[in-house]
């Protein structure tokens, strides 16, 4: 396969690269693991991977090609995300600390959460279309690369987002105290809202 897959092994590091490295997605992974357990970031490291991968698969079958046809839709999902993203880093920054546990559902991103936040942010929908553009070829065999391609960068994400929500996890033994809870929330809130807004301010 890799005969005829020359630049697989170098997406595979890119894919590495992309999910490892800070991120809304992240974030909000460590912050949830860190506030509800372990548990509470699986539906959205699992809702973020699928939705990465299936938009990697849609824009390899030219999904992504109206992106660069239509800037104002792009645009429109630019502050769309923002948008979201913003309210999510409220949500956090404001949590009141006696209500945070381990059954406090409804503060919860979630699957769906997470998954649509991969729909309407253009910066994964640029990440799909570089992806495709760069490793998927324009042979006979593109759309069987595009294939591997979104099933590789399903199953990188998963360990990578995994690590965050282990990060998290462990965090939460210093979180004993109010205090100490309100702090770590309005700092992952503000990182969140840092990350969101970077790319728009740059």
């Amino acid at each position: 396969m890799l005969s005829s897959f020359p630049t697989f092994l170098p997406f595979l590091l890119f894919a590495f690269v992309a999910a490892i490295t800070p991120g809304p997605t992240n974030i909000l992974v460590l912050s949830n693991s860190a506030r509800f357990g372990l548990s509470a970031a699986v539906p959205i490291i699992l809702g973020a991977c699928v939705s990465a991968a299936l938009l990697v698969l849609l824009v390899g079958a030219g999904a992504g090609a109206s992106l660069v046809r239509w800037p104002l839709l792009q645009t429109l999902m630019q502050w769309a995300g923002e948008a979201w993203l913003s309210y999510l880093a409220w949500q956090i920054f404001s949590a009141p600390v006696t209500a945070i546990n381990a059954q406090d559902t409804e503060s919860r991103l979630g699957v769906l959460g997470a998954a649509g936040l991969q729909w309407i942010n253009p910066k994964t929908w640029m990440m799909a279309l570089a992806v495709v553009s760069v490793f998927a070829g324009a042979g006979e065999d593109r759309m069987a690369h595009v294939l591997y391609l979104s099933a590789a960068f399903f199953l990188i994400s998963l360990p990578c987002l995994g690590v965050w929500a282990l990060l998290g996890a462990g965090s939460s033994r210093w979180l004993r105290s109010p205090r100490a809870v309100q702090r770590f929330n309005r700092c992952m809130a503000l990182l969140l809202l840092g990350s969101a807004w970077l790319s728009v301010l740059a």
